[in-house]
């Protein structure tokens, strides 16, 4: 039988002990969990876990998960998220932090938003140097892009416009930070390109990966749009969705189909996914769920092996079934309009974020994720049969 009826047969079998995710909890103490990262911070090889806690920014060590702390009490308020990725080619993360979260001030820039770049030490266990940046009110969300051979951009996504309210007023400001080649601590050297500013309420983006270089999806209020770098000048793309407003937003690609998974609204209770064929920027959307409260952490890809796109989500507040947790939504049809569903976790985190990397070297994606009113940090480790 094909792997991927075996595995759709399956998933109504699975006892407890057999589910294709096996949960290991890396931290039970966790105060808020609002980011996460995945990258090698020690240079062995081996892809680590860094969290934007409410006070910390940490990460845990491949192997025995123990947890170092690289900086603390930045701001006055709550840190909020972090990027993390090997920008020099040196087999170690670069790392940048978002912080002083007030999303309720949009427009004192000392009450609201902080951006640091965080220098590594000799020894990473160690406190790490942060560097204040530029940064706008209400800083949100934080990726480094890849927009050349050797160049990388951090692009950093605030909540809300400079005095915007209730999602009225002024635009987003999507920026780029273009880190120096030597010397980031030294804060006069970062340059600055301002991406976009024509939408409100941006709650989250994803990188794209193309041939040359990478673009990005930012998912707000006004829907989802693409922007990419022409090595000059940020572009505006084809609006990619126009007539729903986004919280989380996810793209891959199987064959010649383009998929995107996408909670609906901000801190929604819909989970779609839309599915686009060859060229066409036209996109059909289709409805796994609308019983999220609070989706607020999402991924999308092949974690199972089955040659198509599975969806994880996970939401932070208890649902109609009084519980939270993190779902996979399996597709049964090849146009996408039917599926399962495995409950990853049932009741046991409240999902603040949600991350899928390969853990330990088998091929496999892991699903790492971070809960809020569950104040844990947790490892599904990935037992599917299909490779």
């Amino acid at each position: 039988m094909p792997g991927y009826f075996f595995a759709l047969f399956a998933i109504g079998l699975f006892t407890p002990q057999e589910l294709p995710f096996q949960p290991q909890v890396v931290d039970n103490a966790v105060s808020i969990g609002y980011g996460l990262a995945i990258g090698d911070v020690d240079g062995d090889g081996k892809p680590d876990i860094l969290l934007a806690d409410k006070k910390q920014f940490v990460w845990y060590r491949n192997g025995d998960w123990k947890r170092f702390v690289m900086a603390e009490n930045l701001t006055e308020s709550d840190n909020v998220c972090i990027a993390a990725r090997d920008i020099d080619r040196d087999g170690k993360v670069e790392v940048a932090v978002g912080a002083q979260w007030n999303p309720s001030e949009t427009a004192d820039t000392v009450k609201s938003g902080a951006v640091f770049y965080l220098s590594r030490p000799s020894d990473p266990t160690q406190p790490w140097k942060a560097t204040a940046l530029h940064h706008e009110p209400t800083v949100h969300r934080m990726r480094w892009v890849q927009v050349g051979p050797t160049q990388f951009h951090l692009v950093v996504v605030p909540l809300h416009g400079r005095g915007n309210a209730n999602g009225s007023g002024e635009g987003v400001k999507v920026l780029a930070y273009i880190p120096p080649a030597k010397q980031r601590d030294d804060a006069s050297k970062w340059k600055y390109a301002l991406i976009d500013r024509s939408m409100h309420l941006t709650h989250n983006l994803d990188v794209i990966p193309e041939r040359k270089n990478e673009s990005i999806y930012v998912g707000g209020k006004e829907g989802i749009k693409a922007f990419y770098y022409d090595g000059k000048t940020w572009k505006p793309g084809p609006v990619v969705v126009a007539d729903k407003s986004f919280g989380e937003v996810r793209r891959t690609i199987s064959g010649n189909e383009t998929h995107i998974a996408a909670v609906e609204p901000m801190h929604g209770t819909d989970l779609t996914f839309y599915t686009s064929s060859g060229k066409t920027n036209t996109f059909s959307r289709n409805v796994l769920t609308t019983a999220l409260n609070q989706g607020h952490a999402l991924a999308v890809g092949d974690l199972m092996g089955l040659g198509n796109s599975q969806v994880v989500v996970g939401w932070r507040e208890p649902d109609a079934d009084k519980k939270t947790g993190i779902k996979m939504f399996v597709p049964t049809n090849n146009t996408y309009t039917q599926w399962n569903t495995i409950s990853i976790d049932d009741n046991e985190i409240a999902c603040e974020d949600l991350q899928v990397a390969d853990l330990n070297g088998d091929d496999k994606k892991e699903i790492i994720a971070a809960g809020r009113a569950s104040h844990n940090l947790k490892i599904y480790w990935n037992h599917s049969p299909a490779k």
